[in-house]
C-alpha cells in the first residue's frame, strides 16, 4: 500500500498523510536501534500498522472522545488515530525506549497526546470511552488490564487480534462475563476485531 493508496480509503487531508509520512520516516530511522515492528513488516508499513489502524475510524463509537490505547509499542493504533481524529488519546507504553520514541512521533507529527511510561495496571483508572490495543497479550492478561478503564456503561475495548482468537475467549469464559462481537479485519484476511462491552470479572 502506498500514501496515495491509503488516502483514498481514508479521505483524509494532504496534510495529514504529511503528518503519517515524516511518522513513517522516524519508524524506519529509530528501527535500527528499536525492535518497534517486525522487521519483515518495515517495506509495508502503510497496509500492515497504518491501515491496521486507521481500520477502527469506521467502528469507533461517534461521540467517543477518552481513548487509552495499551502497549502502544511504536503508537499502533493509538497514535495513528490521535493523528487521524484527534481527541483525548492516551498512549500506555511500559518500555523506556518506546516511550521515548513516542514523544519524539507525537512531536515531529505535532500530534497532542498523553503518554504514561508505565505498566497499564499500574495507572491510576481513567474513564475511557474507548481502549484499544494491538499484539499486547492474550485476552486473559489483557481484560485486567482494560477491564479499570470501561467504568461507564457505554464503554467499548476494541482489541486487533489473529488466529488464536476462539482458544482465547474459551480461555477466559469462566473468569469474565462481556458482551463481544467480533469483525473481520480489513487489513488481514486472518484478523478479527474484537468488540467487548460491559466486561466484568466474576
Amino acid at each position: 500500500m502506498t500514501p496515495t493508496e491509503f488516502q483514498a480509503l481514508t479521505r483524509v487531508s494532504r496534510e495529514t498523510i504529511e503528518r503519517l509520512k515524516c511518522y513513517a520516516a522516524l519508524i524506519c530511522q529509530w528501527q535500527t536501534r528499536i525492535n518497534l515492528v517486525g522487521q519483515a513488516t518495515l517495506v509495508d508499513l502503510w497496509h500492515r500498522h497504518f491501515w491496521d489502524s486507521a481500520q477502527l475510524l469506521q467502528i469507533l463509537p461517534e461521540n467517543s472522545r477518552v481513548i487509552v490505547d495499551i502497549g502502544s509499542g511504536a503508537g499502533f493504533p493509538g497514535l495513528v488515530l490521535a493523528i487521524l481524529r484527534g481527541g483525548d488519546v492516551h498512549l500506555v507504553e511500559s518500555n523506556i525506549r518506546k516511550g521515548i520514541f513516542l514523544h519524539e512521533a507525537a512531536r515531529i507529527t505535532g500530534t497532542s497526546v498523553t503518554i504514561h511510561n508505565a505498566r497499564a495496571e499500574s495507572l491510576a483508572p481513567l474513564s475511557a470511552d474507548v481502549v484499544t490495543a494491538r499484539a499486547v497479550a492474550p485476552l486473559e492478561k489483557l481484560l485486567p488490564l482494560a477491564a479499570p478503564f470501561l467504568s461507564h456503561p457505554n464503554a467499548v475495548a476494541f482489541f486487533l487480534k489473529g488466529r488464536k482468537i476462539k482458544e482465547e475467549l474459551a480461555a477466559v469464559r469462566k473468569l469474565w462475563r462481556m458482551a463481544v462481537t467480533q469483525r473481520p479485519s480489513l487489513s488481514d484476511p486472518a484478523g478479527i476485531i474484537l468488540c467487548v462491552k460491559e466486561i466484568r470479572h466474576v
